[in-house]
């Protein structure tokens, strides 16, 4: 039987500094398809994305997941990646959510079937929220290093045996360097804010332990000197993976080849093409791929691109 889409909607649900971005596909048999997708900053922008994406596929059936996707890709050869690849994701993740649910199986199924009975999760950016939006948690602020204990020891006791985190400044509060939000705009990694990631990783490997999982994102707020000179000063705690964003693949393979602290990157990328250089280069121990950014076509193509590089 032939199933149409009758509309495509999005919404956004307030979070802690942005909105949440869903994106909904209605259908003529009552399946509705949702996803979580994009970046919330960009909030009206994705709205309007997605709204003119939706014209070339109103009346189709919604099951064509590939051929959707493919077209899309394609009316927006003029304006590849970035925020229109984030809005393409938006609908594909939903498409995919809808054939599911037609074939009553979980999305997991049209993949191949589970090949682990669990998934190993981390605890996301855990005290840059509570050092950033106290307010809209109704905690009180982070004044304070034996603060930082409190909060990180909560992972074990969540049950998590890793967890991620951003670079956090002294201060009355303390302010975080995460997401872009803050920083030296020359992108320096001056000696007070690596006497404050030094001492901040001294003070939470302490408090949870050597078997606990730390992982630290520093975004693009450093250049590829910077980063070499936090990498190495983080040896001794062992990180899980130091995160950052550069879109220089030389670059990043010049910080990898600097430390022993494994470098996780690729986040600001979209699509197989655009990883090309880090995989044919080696420039990371791990690749990091956000499909909420991108869909699960590229991401799972990405994927299949890390194996081959047996990244």
């Amino acid at each position: 039987m032939v199933m149409k889409i009758t509309s495509v909607e999005t919404f956004a649900v307030e979070g802690l500094n942005q909105p949440l971005m869903f994106c909904a596909i209605k259908t003529d048999q009552g399946i509705v398809g949702y996803s979580e997708f994009g970046e919330g900053r960009l909030a009206h922008g994705m709205k309007g994305l997605v709204r003119d994406l939706s014209n070339q596929l109103l009346g189709e059936d919604p099951r064509a997941v590939e051929a959707h996707y493919i077209q899309m890709v394609r009316s927006t050869r003029m304006a590849y990646g970035g925020a229109t690849w984030q809005a393409i994701a938006g609908i594909e993740l939903a498409l995919w959510d809808i054939k599911a649910k037609a074939l009553e199986i979980p999305v997991y199924e049209l993949l191949g079937g589970p090949t682990r009975s669990h998934q190993r999760v981390y605890w996301s950016h855990m005290l840059t929220y509570q050092v950033r939006s106290y307010k809209q948690l109704g905690t009180k602020p982070v004044r304070s290093y034996d603060d930082i204990r409190k909060i990180v020891a909560q992972a074990s006791e969540m049950g998590y045996d890793t967890f991620k985190t951003n670079i956090q400044l002294p201060g009355d509060p303390f302010i975080n360097l995460a997401q872009g939000r803050s920083g030296p705009h020359d992108q320096t990694l001056t000696s007070e804010i690596l006497k404050a990631a030094v001492k901040q990783m001294e003070v939470i490997r302490d408090e949870v332990g050597p078997d606990m999982g730390i992982c630290l994102d520093v975004n693009e707020h450093f250049k590829a000197d910077g980063h070499i000179r936090l990498a190495q000063a983080l040896e001794p705690f062992n990180l899980t993976w130091m995160e950052l964003d550069n879109l220089d693949a030389p670059s990043v393979r010049m910080v990898k080849d600097a430390t022993t602290t494994p470098i996780c990157t690729g986040e600001q990328r979209l699509g197989p093409t655009s990883y090309r250089d880090l995989f044919e280069l080696r420039a990371m121990d791990i690749c990091k791929v956000d499909v909420q950014w991108q869909g699960l076509i590229p991401a799972r193509r990405v994927a299949n691109m890390a194996e081959v590089y047996d990244i």
